[in-house]
């Protein structure tokens, strides 16, 4: 019997791949998931703003005042911050990732979990 010999993918295969992630509209899911995630109802251009006590306030507000979201609102305020650093990924600019680090220590803060 003979064997099957796989092939290696080609770099327009492994783009196509990628391509099959997005939605018609070219959007990511990550970006349906941060809109309209049980979470967290976030305010508009939240991970946008250059300040980072004003991203963790408008994301502790979010989460205080949330009736989807199914943990608690520091956790779920943290896990939406954690979530968007980790799918923008390589696409965040260094000072970017800065401003959100900073994000999460000043939400530890507001949230009084020194």
């Amino acid at each position: 019997m003979a064997q099957k010999i796989g092939r290696r993918k080609t770099t327009s295969q492994k783009s196509a791949r990628g391509q099959a992630s997005r939605r018609k509209d070219g959007r990511y899911w990550s970006a349906r998931v941060t809109k309209e995630s049980d979470a967290l109802d976030l305010e508009g251009g939240v991970f946008s703003l250059n300040d980072p006590k004003r991203i963790a306030a408008s994301l502790k507000r979010s989460a205080e005042r949330s009736s989807r979201r199914k943990a608690e609102p520091y956790r779920s305020a943290l896990s939406m911050l954690t979530f968007y650093i980790n799918r923008a990924g390589k696409n965040l600019s260094a000072s970017r990732q800065r401003t959100l680090q900073r994000a999460k220590i000043e939400l530890r803060r507001q949230f009084s979990r020194d």
